[in-house]
């Protein structure tokens, strides 16, 4: 078991809500910490806010591969397919550049 650590849960998909079993009180250890966000409506705030933890803390988010935006169809396969250890990242570029 580790010793610390947090864990941050940010989305929900399949509208799956709750996991059968879960006892959070139980279930996760001392020194690990579970966090959420709900992230439909953040104020500038809020978003300032985790910005300012992420620098402060010198976070630094886990990135396994870089797609282009035409490359998307590859991105799901891999993260269907759990190929890739960290986020997967789209990059997006405006007409502009």
């Amino acid at each position: 078991m580790p010793n610390g650590g947090i864990v941050c849960h940010t989305g929900i998909l399949g509208g799956i809500y709750a996991l059968n079993g879960f006892d959070p009180i139980k279930d996760i250890p001392n020194g690990v910490y579970l966090t959420d966000f709900f992230s439909n409506y953040p104020t500038q705030q809020t978003i300032t806010d985790i910005l300012n933890f992420i620098k402060e803390n010198n976070i630094k988010p886990l990135i396994g591969k870089i797609f282009s935006f035409d490359e998307i169809k590859e991105a799901c396969m891999e993260m269907g397919e759990s190929r890739v250890n960290g986020k997967i990242v789209i990059s997006v570029k405006s007409e502009d550049g």
